[in-house]
């Protein structure tokens, strides 16, 4: 069972990849037969990990066509980055009783990891980086059923920088979004429940910010 879930996560992984490559683009139907193929996998954890991306709102099942690739209108992207902000506050104030100086310290470390991911325009590891800031206190978090739900949301939005006029550009919005990091620590050490609610609401998710997002 370990290992066939397993095989789902690499695909399911994957397919978010050819997404964020820009292989597979909005509104076109993925090839079951080709994935299954690439990977050298059968077509069981292929149609688990379509039916689990369908789940999490980055594919749609359409009728007598397959699965296909999501596209997200402006407004969805409104939307989403309230409801994100809403939640992240609110899992961010029920986590700050747990916070201890270790855990300042890990979000510390990748806020320095995602200064150099930015600066050597390694995008994917600034990717993994700004997630696990965020886990460090979401892990912390009382309330299992709402950060599973943010987790959900946050899957609709892929990382994507080739939309943007430069890389230069890139470097300056995520450098912004950094700061917004370190400020989220400073909240944190403060024990500021209310702050950190309105801070990842109104600041770290502002609705503007939807205007980035890839569609």
């Amino acid at each position: 069972m370990s290992k066939y879930m397993l095989l789902k996560d690499h695909v399911y992984n994957y397919i978010v990849e050819q997404i964020n490559a820009g292989e597979m683009v909005a509104g076109k139907k993925l090839n079951e037969s080709a994935i299954s193929k690439n990977l050298q996998v059968s077509r069981t954890p292929v149609r688990e990990a379509l039916i689990q991306l369908a789940s999490d709102g980055l594919l749609e099942n359409v009728p007598r066509k397959g699965f296909i690739i999501k596209e997200l209108t402006k407004q969805d992207a409104v939307e989403t980055y309230f409801i994100i902000g809403t939640l992240d506050g609110v899992a961010a104030a029920l986590a700050v009783p747990f916070l201890q100086e270790k855990h300042f310290k890990e979000m510390e470390f990748y806020v320095e990891s995602i200064e150099l991911a930015i600066n050597s325009e390694n995008f994917a590891m600034y990717h993994k980086m700004q997630e696990s800031f965020h886990e460090v206190y979401l892990n912390l978090c009382p309330n299992e059923s709402l950060v599973n739900l943010l987790n959900q949301l946050k899957k609709k939005f892929l990382l994507r920088f080739d939309h943007l006029e430069s890389i230069e550009f890139a470097q300056q919005k995520l450098r912004e979004t950094n700061k917004e990091h370190r400020e989220i620590i400073t909240l944190f050490k403060r024990q500021d429940c209310k702050g950190l609610e309105k801070y990842l609401k109104e600041v770290h998710w502002d609705v503007k910010k939807a205007e980035l997002v890839p569609l």
